[in-house]
């Protein structure tokens, strides 16, 4: 019950705008209304920072967009490091901004979201502004079922819509 309350935490929008979809594990599986989006979202079991961090996973219809990954880190990073993702032995370089980062392109998403179906855990690791190195650490326990939860949510919502015009 507390990872529950912790990831409707992580959310800001406003709830009439949201949807739950459930908990499963350690993941949370959501769809909100403006922009139409659905997404899976989990905090880390572990931060190198402060911050409110969280790592999510979102179909983005109106965009044809299926399965991106977004990480918000828990500190900002040095502008000039890399940030690294690794589900077990594999590891992929996330383009970042300051505090998120995001895969290159729908292939890499693709790879991620696959490594993610088959991994344990996950991290993310990078250079804050001091210098210093830190990683996220997130549970991977209920990320593929809170995935397919909210595709299977966004493929319901575009068939309603489109039955309704």
């Amino acid at each position: 019950m507390r990872r529950a309350v912790l990831l409707l935490g992580l959310l800001a929008a406003p709830l009439s705008a949201r949807e739950s979809l459930g908990v499963f594990g350690n993941w949370g599986a959501f769809t909100d209304l403006s922009p139409p989006r659905c997404y899976a979202i989990a905090q880390p079991v572990q931060a190198g920072g402060s911050g409110r961090p969280f790592a999510s996973i979102a179909t983005w219809p109106g965009q044809g967009a299926r399965n991106q990954l977004h990480i918000r880190l828990s500190r900002e990073r040095d502008a000039r490091a890399r940030v690294t993702l690794s589900v077990g032995e594999r590891r992929f370089e996330l383009v970042a901004g300051g505090a998120d980062a995001w895969a290159a392109d729908a292939r890499t998403d693709a790879a991620i979201v696959t490594a993610i179906r088959a991994g344990r855990s996950m991290s993310v690791e990078t250079l804050a502004r001091s210098g210093q190195p830190f990683a996220d650490v997130y549970a991977l326990r209920g990320a593929a079922t809170a995935i397919d939860a909210a595709s299977l949510a966004c493929i319901a919502g575009v068939k309603r819509a489109t039955q309704r015009s």
